[in-house]
This record gives structure tokens, C-alpha cells and sequence, in this order.
């Protein structure tokens, strides 16, 4: 997992409450157990056309000053609805890297920092000032300090953010759940040897 330290990208509002993950990554593209590939499918309803090949000029992600963004503004509840980890893999193959909201649905927060996005949870005032001030500006630039726990607006206004000091240290070393398990590779071994020890019948190969 690439760690997280500090971005400063453009960011893209997305003024909708209650984005699910079925809005992120539909049904249809979760055959696949892979990570990558999934971008050119992120918010693909609204993002394409009936066809389901032409790019809808309405949609913010399709707007030339937003095709380049790293970061998301939403409202409430982002990543709600079914738990699929597409939704975060989709999101970090497009290459956004921090989600900025008032509150998202716990199983996609904690999916995110496992795929190394940070998810920042903003107050509603923030949020709403970031709403006005992202369309009316181009190239609107944020820029997210983890170290710092600060998000950094074109003036300068600082907001910081709170966020779990494991996570936090699992993002700055990128860490997944299978680097955080080899990371105690030598109390594993440890204990293997010890097993074998104390009960070696348990390691018998039986098989034909």
C-alpha cells in the first residue's frame, strides 16, 4: 500500500448526501478480485451516458478542471449501502487519494484507510464554505497534511481533523492488514517453533 503523507491536488465537489457504494462502483463491475482497472468504472451511471460509453458532460468528474483531482468533497454519509472494498479500489484506481465530508458509513471509513485513502471528516460549515468556493475558483487546490492532521485551503485558512492514531500510523507507513501481520514475522516464527515443539504431532503431513 502506497503511504499517505501529504497531498495537495484539486479537488472536485460532489454535492450529494448519502452517496452509496453501489453509486461508486455498480453491481456488474464486482466479478473481479483485483484492485486495478476499476477507475474507468467509478460513478459509472452517472458518469457516462445510456450508452454506457459516452462520458456525460454534466457529471463534475467529466468537467476538464476536475479531471485531474486527487480529492473529493461530499456531504453527509459517504460510502453507505453494501460493504464491497470495489468501492475504495475504484476510488484509489481513478486516483483519489482523501475524501472530505461531514460523516461517512463506518465499514467504507475503515475501508479506505485499509487501500490507503484518508477519509477527513470536516464540520458542515467547512464543508458547505468548501461548496461555494471550489465552483468559482479553477484549480481550486486543497492540500492535506496527515502528520499535521490539517487541511490547507488556497487563503491559507487551516482546518484540522481528528483521526485514530493507529490509522494514522498505519497511512504514513502504508501498512494493509497483510504488512501490518508480517510485521510480526519474527513472533510468528517464535511461536511456530514453539508449537512444533510442545506438540509436533500437530505438524504431521498425513496426506496419501
Amino acid at each position: 500500500m502506497e503511504p499517505f503523507k501529504t497531498l495537495d491536488a484539486v479537488a472536485a465537489p460532489i454535492d450529494r448526501a448519502n452517496i452509496d457504494t453501489d453509486a461508486i462502483i455498480p453491481k456488474q463491475f464486482l466479478k473481479t478480485i483485483k484492485r486495478t482497472g476499476l477507475g474507468v468504472s467509478l460513478f459509472y451511471d452517472w458518469r457516462y451516458l445510456a450508452d454506457g460509453k459516452t462520458p456525460n458532460p454534466e457529471f463534475v468528474l467529466n468537467r476538464e478542471r476536475y479531471r485531474n483531482t486527487r480529492i473529493l468533497v461530499a456531504r453527509q454519509n459517504f460510502g453507505s449501502g453494501s460493504s464491497r472494498e470495489h468501492a475504495p479500489w475504484a476510488l484509489l484506481d481513478f486516483g483519489i487519494r482523501s475524501i472530505l465530508a461531514p460523516s461517512f458509513a463506518d465499514i467504507f471509513y475503515n475501508n479506505c484507510f485499509k487501500n490507503g485513502i484518508l477519509p477527513v471528516r470536516l464540520s458542515e460549515e467547512q464543508i458547505d464554505r468548501l461548496f461555494r468556493e471550489i465552483p468559482e475558483q479553477s484549480g481550486y487546490r486543497i492540500a492535506v497534511d496527515l502528520p499535521s492532521q490539517t487541511v490547507t485551503l488556497p487563503d491559507q485558512t487551516r482546518w484540522t481533523f481528528d483521526i485514530d492514531p493507529f490509522r494514522k500510523k498505519c497511512l504514513l507507513e502504508g501498512l494493509d492488514d497483510i504488512a501490518l501481520t508480517l510485521s510480526h514475522k519474527d513472533r510468528i516464527a517464535e511461536y511456530e517453533g514453539r508449537r512444533k515443539a510442545e506438540a509436533p504431532w500437530l505438524f504431521t503431513h498425513t496426506g496419501a
